[in-house]
């Protein structure tokens, strides 16, 4: 069996679901990179600027929490975005013709992979794992 790891205790980042949320996201997100010694976060705001956009506006009550931490397993960061909703995040089907509907099929290229953990009560945690 192998060995449980579990997520270091980070300071997390509370959001109220706004359109001030991605940024103030990318900045903690850029502050955390800058802590852990990565050189480059481009991809990793490009993450939590869908991720937290998607938890506001299909979530839109609540609090939005984001933690940033090494998955000590392997050479990746941990993005973790918790919202207060148990409906499921979908890629959606390429549409040309879509204004919307893009991000997490593009985040989807970009990480290493990602995933929802529904939580007990009402809540999910979306996260997704980039290269270090």
């Amino acid at each position: 069996m192998p060995a449980v790891t579990f997520a270091p205790e980070v300071a997390p980042l509370v959001l109220d679901p706004s359109d001030e949320a991605p940024a103030k996201a990318r900045r903690y997100l850029a502050d955390r990179f800058r802590e852990l010694g990565h050189a480059d976060d481009y991809i990793g705001r490009l993450v939590v600027t869908e991720l937290v956009t998607n938890s506001y506006k299909h979530v839109g009550t609540g609090h939005i929490i984001v933690r940033i931490f090494p998955d000590a397993r392997e050479p990746f960061t941990v993005i973790e975005v918790w919202d207060e909703s148990n409906a499921l995040p979908r890629v959606q089907r390429e549409n040309d013709d879509a204004e919307s509907g893009r991000g997490l099929l593009l985040m989807e290229q970009l990480v290493h992979d990602w995933g929802v953990r529904p939580l007990n009560e009402e809540a999910k945690i979306t996260w997704a794992r980039c290269a270090r």
